[in-house]
């Protein structure tokens, strides 16, 4: 189980990934980003944004 520490407000996800906050509801919504709903809120582990980034880098060329 995270700490209360690792977890990060939409608007953090989306300024670590230079995305818009958009963006990270999209994949928060289509199952691409492990998020927790707090209230009416949403909240992600610093753990699932690496984990996201890593299963999504490409070999270009």
């Amino acid at each position: 189980m995270a700490s209360a520490g690792e977890f990060l407000t939409i608007a953090e996800v989306a300024a670590q990934m230079r995305v818009s906050k958009m963006t990270v509801y999209r994949l928060v919504h289509g199952g691409d980003l492990e998020a927790v709903r707090v209230g009416r809120s949403f909240r992600v582990t610093q753990q699932a944004v690496d984990a996201f980034i890593d299963k999504s880098f490409y070999q270009a060329g």
